[in-house]
């Protein structure tokens, strides 16, 4: 059995006045602390010496509170380890000894004050389950090539940055972000997605999840109406529910985002969330003449419009369509992005492009979330980009996913083109397959689940009851052969329900 260290022993209180002797209060310690489960079993303790300076008193009442534990079976020695919990305890040395109750001392209250939580909290607690979510492999939603990252080119720029770091990358960082970091996302986003923007309203966070839950926290009160995208992102739908608004589901066509619809409805809005580039989940791409209404309208009723352009590098069919944000002349659209589809999603690094008057409102947003993201991983991506990685990486996965997603709809024709019905396979990491009408979507990705795939129902992306459920299946991480098997192991789920 794998040891832990003594340097995580819990903190020992001792009563130097009490009458209890010094051996007899640290025996009970240790006791208490086993019984609980403070310390497990296997885990070293000090010796006798060390913990005789570090508690400052005599060796001897350590020597003879050890002799006793050791006496009763809580601790064993090893020839070389020293002294460690004892790796099997007697049940009965494990059940706390019953107490006696007293004249004169407090009784234990039996009888508890309820524990609270708000509404939203509570609300988000009753999210179902999402056991799609359990696996890494064939179709796991937004997850990239890994196997295919350029891990040896990453290592040498972490060596170069973590063998002598800079004091500024060592110490607390500006809310804002590491500015030659915001300087190379300026420079990118103007040049490949014709966003408008200075580093000075660049703003690094952990990701996209993190960016919308800043944007909410800035721009919406409770109660506020938010428009969403209908079916839509549920990430974005949660960080709008933390703040307690009032989500208003929009429909999408064929042409994304209905807004026409948002203008005839005429309701009072504080923001609209929309992915005009790539809708999530269906994939469609919002028109120009679509998108110049939806930005006239804004500008008219103040309404805030919260762009996430969260994986536009990857269009097949044409060039990337440029952001929605580049076209804002009134600045009411802020610019969500991240790396985590780009690069890998345990770097946890995304951003927003925010409007000049709001800068002092997010960036003291951002600093009340966790201050700042790891300054060296965004020195390191700077050089990353700067150096061309980054747009050779791209390139390169695109022309991966391309082929990736034409496996996955050859597999879906070969295997199962009488069961799913394909939408949205022209850029992106996912594509959406339609289930026959009156299948439990949520069941179906539940049986895939535990064959190993994992298979997003679309069902989850509705805030209303879909007319037709699906599943999402992402082909980013998964190669050709992961593909067919989980395609024939998908087709096994559907065929159970």
């Amino acid at each position: 059995m794998k040891r832990i260290p003594a340097s995580f022993l819990p903190p020992i209180a001792l009563d130097y006045r009490s009458n209890t002797p010094m051996y007899r209060q640290l025996y009970d310690w240790f006791r208490r602390a086993i019984i609980r489960g403070q310390m497990r079993p296997g885990q070293r303790v000090p010796s006798t010496r060390s913990l005789a300076a570090e508690l400052e008193i005599s060796r001897i009442p350590v020597l003879n509170a050890y002799e006793q534990l050791l006496a009763e079976g809580y601790f064993e020695t090893f020839v070389g380890a020293g002294t460690c919990i004892a790796r099997s305890i007697p049940d009965d040395k494990l059940s706390p000894p019953a107490v006696k109750a007293r004249k004169g001392l407090q009784e234990i209250v039996e009888k508890r004050g309820p524990r609270r939580t708000s509404r939203r909290g509570a609300a988000l607690t009753h999210l179902p389950a999402q056991s799609w979510l359990d696996n890494l492999g064939a179709f796991r939603v937004s997850l990239p090539a890994l196997e295919h990252f350029p891990i040896g080119i990453w290592s040498k720029l972490v060596a170069r940055h973590s063998r002598r770091p800079a004091r500024g990358i060592m110490a607390y960082g500006d809310a804002m972000g590491y500015l030659p970091f915001r300087e190379a996302i300026a420079e990118y986003l103007g040049a490949v997605r014709g966003v408008r923007c200075e580093a000075s309203q660049i703003l690094v966070t952990t990701g996209s999840q993190q960016a919308l839950q800043i944007s909410a926290q800035v721009l919406l009160d409770p109660k506020d109406r938010v428009w969403m995208e209908e079916p839509g992102y549920p990430g974005a739908r949660q960080a709008f529910m933390t703040v307690g608004a009032h989500l208003i589901p929009v429909r999408v066509d064929h042409d994304g985002m209905n807004v026409e619809e948002i203008i005839r409805r005429g309701r009072d809005a504080r923001a609209v969330y929309v992915t005009p580039s790539h809708q999530y989940p269906m994939g469609m791409t919002m028109g120009a003449t679509r998108r110049m209404l939806l930005l006239n309208s804004a500008t008219r009723s103040g309404v805030w419009v919260i762009e996430d352009d969260y994986d536009s590098e990857y269009r097949f069919g044409s060039r990337p369509i440029a952001s929605l944000q580049g076209l804002d002349t009134d600045e009411r659209v802020i610019y969500v992005g991240t790396f985590s589809k780009v690069m890998f999603p345990a770097l946890r690094l995304g951003y927003v492009v925010v409007p000049k008057e709001l800068l002092a409102a997010f960036s003291a947003a951002r600093d009340a979330a966790d201050i700042f993201s790891s300054t060296l991983y965004q020195a390191v991506l700077t050089d990353f980009i700067r150096e061309g990685h980054f747009a050779r990486h791209i390139r390169r996965m695109r022309m991966l996913y391309m082929d990736r997603r034409k496996a996955l709809v050859e597999a879906i024709q070969c295997q199962m083109g009488d069961m799913l019905e394909i939408i949205g396979a022209e850029a992106g990491m996912h594509l959406v397959a339609l289930l026959p009408a009156g299948t439990d979507d949520v069941a179906v990705s539940r049986k895939a689940a535990q064959k190993g795939i994992s298979a997003m129902p679309l069902s989850t992306c509705y805030l209303k009851q879909p007319a037709r459920s699906g599943l999402i299946l992402g082909y980013g991480g998964a190669n050709a052969h992961q593909i067919h098997d989980g395609i024939r192991k998908l087709k096994m789920s559907v065929e159970s329900r």
